[in-house]
């Protein structure tokens, strides 16, 4: 028997509900995840004291939610990868790697544009 679908403002903070349990497992359980809130956090009122437009200050928050989403991400690939098995596999290090590749990506971008706000 299928299970019946929430719908409306129920589906909605059934929803919010899953997503915060996921945020707080991943800040209670990875240390890369808190690591970055932390330094996300301290970018974020750095921010704030910089003499920037808006639409830079926008950028370079907008930055520093998309490390937090790819790490994210990154972490749920490596709990699927090991939830299928814990043995060394060719794939399964490749799953890893692309992840990893990923936040890799997004920490060489924030950099980047950091850099070009900071110093153009």
């Amino acid at each position: 028997m299928p299970v019946e679908k929430k719908k409306g403002i129920s589906r909605l903070t059934y929803s919010i509900k899953n997503s915060w349990a996921g945020f707080i497992d991943a800040a209670l359980t990875e240390d890369a995840f808190r690591q970055l809130l932390v330094i996300n956090l301290i970018l974020l009122i750095v921010t704030f004291f910089l003499d920037i437009t808006k639409m830079e200050r926008l950028l370079l928050i907008a930055c520093s939610f998309l490390l937090l989403a790819v790490e994210l991400l990154n972490t749920a690939i490596e709990t699927v990868v090991d939830r299928i098995s814990l043995e060394l596999h060719p794939l399964s290090k490749r799953a890893k790697d692309l992840g990893g590749a990923a936040q890799l990506v997004a920490v060489v971008m924030t950099l980047v544009i950091w850099g070009a706000v900071l110093l153009g």
